[in-house]
């Protein structure tokens, strides 16, 4: 079955900024772009409560503001944006749905036929960076499929290096691809999926990974400048040897292999400044206590500046 890439859309302008993504996305891949809208009714207590939290009041005076609560007025918005994108990127095929339910379960549950789901940010969180909303932070925990976190300020320019008079361009080249590797578990969805991106934007890639010394250096020895040398090397090493067989696979992409000591979010967040894409990993759990994402993966969408995606793996 052929796959799409599909975005959650709900007016707001960080799911308006990741719906231009995905129909970028959807122009690279030659994939047709979906566009969902979840209304979530009010349910009958909440809609009679005299008093409701401010987040909830919030929630639901958006959506009346926007014409939401008549079901004219649900359609039109995903109807008016299909139409829009359609206008601004030729080529693309462009469908809309409209589905009702929580939209973390009806948004898992369109990413199950989508190559990708994209979703926007929920406002910033850090110095540049982003904060995820539990809807995203639900669905990233809870699908199989990849899922993209866009900006709400981000726009196609973002993603490119600046011209020569240093003014933002979408017609230059793309900025490199950023991987967040963790050479003790690497994974070959992951990895790939980094590299074909790469190609499909004819950009570089740059293999971010964070080392730590073990608890037995790192507790009670003193420093040696020596022994971190040694172990520095090897984790370079480590990570070399695990992409030699990439390199050979995707010789046209130029790899930058970045070894850094440390904490590896804080080096993925650091590269991310400079990316067009930054892909990390979560590993697929099934656990009584939950989903999680891990606590790289979480630092990272939450604090990078270029689009993130997160592509679930064993």
């Amino acid at each position: 079955m052929l796959r799409t890439i599909t975005v959650g859309l709900d007016g707001s302008p960080e799911s308006r900024a990741a719906a231009e993504w995905a129909a970028r996305e959807a122009a690279l891949r030659t994939l047709p772009l979906k566009i969902v809208h979840v209304w979530e009714p009010v349910p009958e207590p909440l809609a009679q409560a005299p008093l409701l939290g401010a987040e909830t009041q919030q929630h639901w005076t958006e959506r009346s503001e926007m014409g939401v609560p008549p079901a004219e007025g649900r359609g039109r918005i995903p109807r008016e944006a299909a139409e829009g994108i359609a206008l601004r990127h030729p080529g693309v095929e462009v469908s809309s749905e409209q589905v009702t339910g929580r939209p973390a379960d009806r948004l898992a549950e369109a990413a199950k036929s989508a190559e990708l789901l994209v979703l926007g940010s929920r406002g910033l969180g850090g110095p540049g960076g982003f904060m995820v909303g539990s809807v995203g932070l639900s669905v990233l925990a809870h699908t199989e499929r990849p899922v993209v976190l866009v900006r709400a300020l981000e726009a196609a320019a973002d993603e490119h290096e600046t011209d020569p008079a240093g003014v933002p361009s979408a017609a230059t080249p793309f900025r490199p691809v950023v991987l967040g590797l963790d050479t003790e578990h690497p994974d070959t969805t992951l990895i790939e999926f980094a590299f074909d991106t790469a190609v499909r934007r004819a950009t570089s890639l740059r293999v971010v990974h964070g080392w730590n010394p073990p608890p037995y250096y790192a507790f009670g020895t003193p420093a040696d400048p020596a022994l971190h040398e040694s172990l520095a090397l090897r984790a370079a090493g480590e990570l070399s040897d695990l992409l030699r067989p990439w390199r050979q696979k995707f010789p046209d992409v130029e790899v930058t292999e970045m070894s850094r000591y440390g904490s590896a979010a804080v080096h993925v967040v650091e590269a991310a400044r400079e990316a067009s894409l930054v892909v990390v990993g979560r590993r697929v759990r099934h656990s009584p206590f939950g989903a999680h994402i891990g606590h790289v993966t979480h630092a990272v969408v939450h604090h990078s500046t270029a689009p993130v995606v997160v592509v679930p793996h064993v």
